[in-house]
């Protein structure tokens, strides 16, 4: 059997984009995401028309995701340029429940839904601030993101967290937010949509005011509008192609 499939990234966040529905195991995840044995990414979106159009995402490590910001928008994109959704505001079914997405000549805006502060902690050496954005953050502002030793710390702070979490390193600037992500199942990651978000909510630097996060991978916008997350940035294609033996 042969598998379609489309490569998309949102700022170097890189999926694996399939038609649903169709069942993919753990392992078909894993052997997908490999970037030495198989297409490689940071983890499997499957697409699957509505009306609503319904999105399915698995890290790397073929576990389950709550929610994928960058995945969000590249969900909204291709829906609409297959003609499973009309240019304009539509609704994406995830799962965690009914999320909009915008998509029109000016780019791919998406709703992430409420993001709010959970709390507070410390984790190998940091401050962290806990922010719930349908997936668990923990954030550290940091004087340099670029400094930290995040294939080090990141693991750490997550084993702290018997169903783990994604581990961001914020700075706030007067432009904005410079961050760098350890994401849940997958490592470091290039950006991370909900990760963008929590740091900004973090930050107390909303205020319902767009906010730019700058991430390896690039730079989005992200907007807290009455306790709602919303990120605007790229969805980009990268290849089409098929693979066999499953």
């Amino acid at each position: 059997m042969r598998l379609d499939f489309t490569k998309m990234q949102g700022l170097g966040n890189d999926f694996v984009v399939v038609d649903g529905p169709i069942e993919l195991t753990p392992a078909d995840i894993v052997t997908l995401c490999d970037r030495r044995f198989g297409i490689g990414a940071d983890g499997v979106l499957v697409v699957t028309p509505g009306p609503p159009v319904l999105m399915d995402y698995r890290n790397a490590d073929g576990s389950a995701a709550e929610m994928c910001g960058n995945g969000l928008r590249c969900v909204a994109r291709y829906a609409v340029d297959r003609g499973w959704a009309e240019p304009g505001e539509f609704i994406i079914e995830t799962p965690i429940g009914p999320r909009r997405a915008r998509v029109g000549d000016g780019g791919v805006e998406v709703e992430l839904g409420e993001a709010r502060i959970t709390g507070q902690t410390t984790g190998s050496g940091h401050d962290l601030v806990l922010v719930d954005v349908g997936n668990p953050h923990a954030v550290a502002f940091v004087d340099d993101p670029a400094s930290v030793d995040l294939a080090a710390t990141g693991p750490i702070i997550q084993s702290d967290f018997p169903d783990g979490i994604n581990v961001e390193f914020a700075r706030l600037t007067d432009r904005g937010v410079d961050m760098r992500v350890w994401e849940r199942g997958v490592g470091e990651t290039l950006a991370c949509g909900t990760g963008m978000a929590a740091a900004v909510v973090a930050s107390g630097a909303s205020g319902g005011e767009p906010v730019q996060v700058r991430v390896p991978g690039g730079e989005a916008t992200v907007t807290i509008s009455d306790g709602v997350a919303w990120i605007a940035g790229p969805a980009d294609y990268s290849f089409t192609g098929s693979v066999a033996g499953r």
